[in-house]
């Protein structure tokens, strides 16, 4: 009897202490999560655009062919990777659609920066878009990049989250200069 005595004592410890040691690292896990494991939307930069095709024609419509290759900078300040799903990029210009842009399947890295390339074709009738003229000569036009992707968030390589990001991106292309610059706001939502 003495020894179920010594026995229940020892197991009513035993529990105690793992009954404590899991309320700390819950506490911890916890103020981890809303702290330094909150998420964070992240940073798009365009950094270069780079004109392989700039065509203005006048007959027998008047029509522009531009061909634009694109290069974009996505720092992720989040601890988990963004694999994301094929997708496409949208440009518009004042509300009409001009091109579509194919963005692969790839994987943004935890706390990193991660460069995205594509191609835009631009092929648009000027007469269907009229104010696009007045913007070419005046050198400067301006449009609107809109993206959405549909992927996962991976955290410590085994914790899966949904996610998705939407990204819209005000692009000034000067035509003088053939440079472009952007300023884009972005959102993540799991």
């Amino acid at each position: 009897m003495a020894c179920g005595l010594r026995c229940t004592r020892g197991l009513k410890i035993c529990c105690g202490v793992t009954t404590i040691f899991l309320i700390v690292v819950l506490v911890i896990l916890l103020i981890l999560f809303l702290t330094d494991f909150k998420q964070k939307d992240p940073t798009i930069t365009l950094q270069s655009v780079k004109f392989g095709r700039f065509h203005l024609d006048v007959l027998p419509i008047l029509d522009l062919n531009i061909s634009l290759a694109i290069l974009v900078t996505v720092d992720n300040p989040n601890h988990g990777s963004f694999t994301y799903q094929n997708s496409s990029a949208y440009l518009n210009y004042r509300g009409n659609l001009l091109a579509t842009a194919p963005l692969h399947e790839d994987t943004i890295p935890a706390l990193k920066s991660h460069n995205i390339s594509t191609i835009l074709n631009v092929y648009v009738d000027v007469t269907e878009v009229p104010d696009l003229l007045g913007d070419y000569l005046s050198g400067v036009i301006n449009f609107t990049s809109t993206t959405t992707l549909v992927g996962k968030v991976k955290i410590f390589n085994f914790i899966k989250i949904k996610a998705t990001t939407y990204s819209t991106c005000d692009i000034f292309v000067y035509i003088h200069g053939q440079i472009a610059n952007s300023t884009c706001n972005n959102k993540i939502k799991f």
